[in-house]
């Protein structure tokens, strides 16, 4: 099992950018794949990125790709979100989680999850 926290986010204009982090405790945080997702008032939860336990792989959906990073720290158990050219739309609360598979990009992968930070982008 990992434990999880997301941190980092924050009110940025359009525009802008934002690095989020995801702090993992566990010493078998390196071999977990870590994603992130995302919740917007009133919609559901929907999945943003992730990269492998070795970090060779990611995986971006097509809303973010272009514009988010995913990287990772195995020495520092944490997992980076870079977000650049924000939009109004990436408004949402993320969230981080870990999975043992190797990219995974549904909610159904992940059995870890970390409570959220809020993202919000003004106009």
């Amino acid at each position: 099992q990992v434990q999880l926290q997301a941190y980092g986010g924050g009110l940025v204009q359009a525009g802008g950018s934002l690095r989020l982090s995801c702090a993992a405790s566990g010493r078998t945080f390196s071999s977990y794949a870590v994603g992130w997702f995302r919740q917007a008032p009133g919609k559901e939860r929907e999945f943003v990125a992730t990269i492998s336990w070795s970090g060779s792989s990611t995986s971006y959906a097509a809303s973010v790709k272009g514009r988010f990073i995913i990287s990772r720290d195995n020495a520092k158990n944490t997992v980076y979100s870079q977000m650049n050219s924000l939009k109004p739309e990436d408004t949402a609360v993320y969230y981080c989680a870990a999975s043992s598979v190797i990219v995974p990009t549904t909610a159904s992968e992940y059995g870890d999850w970390g409570q959220g930070t809020l993202v919000t982008v003004s106009s």
